[in-house]
């Protein structure tokens, strides 16, 4: 028996679906859900990690910065933004969903 190895989140409690609150997008036949600067979907008993996606959050206008008032987590050599349940990173024009 062939079995594959793959990257798998330990430990998370949040059960992930349509309507859970975390951003989505659809990839390779599967669901992948933005949390906590990573994506992940549900695979039998557990969550695999996936390579975090490239995710425009749509419709915000608030700018980020020093002095927003918003938590700050430093990720992937960049800064990014907790926001309405989110952390945003600015990116050209729009904010990437972390």
């Amino acid at each position: 028996m062939n079995t594959t190895h793959h990257d798998t989140h330990p430990d998370h409690a949040h059960v992930h679906g349509h309507g859970c609150g975390h951003a989505s997008v659809e990839r390779a036949r599967h669901t992948d859900y933005v949390h906590d600067g990573h994506a992940h979907t549900p695979h039998e008993s557990h969550y695999d990690e996936h390579p975090l996606p490239h995710l425009a959050h749509a419709g915000h206008n608030h700018t980020h910065g020093a002095d927003c008032g918003h938590k700050t987590v430093v990720h992937d050599g960049h800064v990014d933004y907790v926001h309405d349940g989110h952390r945003h990173f600015a990116h050209d024009r729009h904010y990437d969903e972390h």
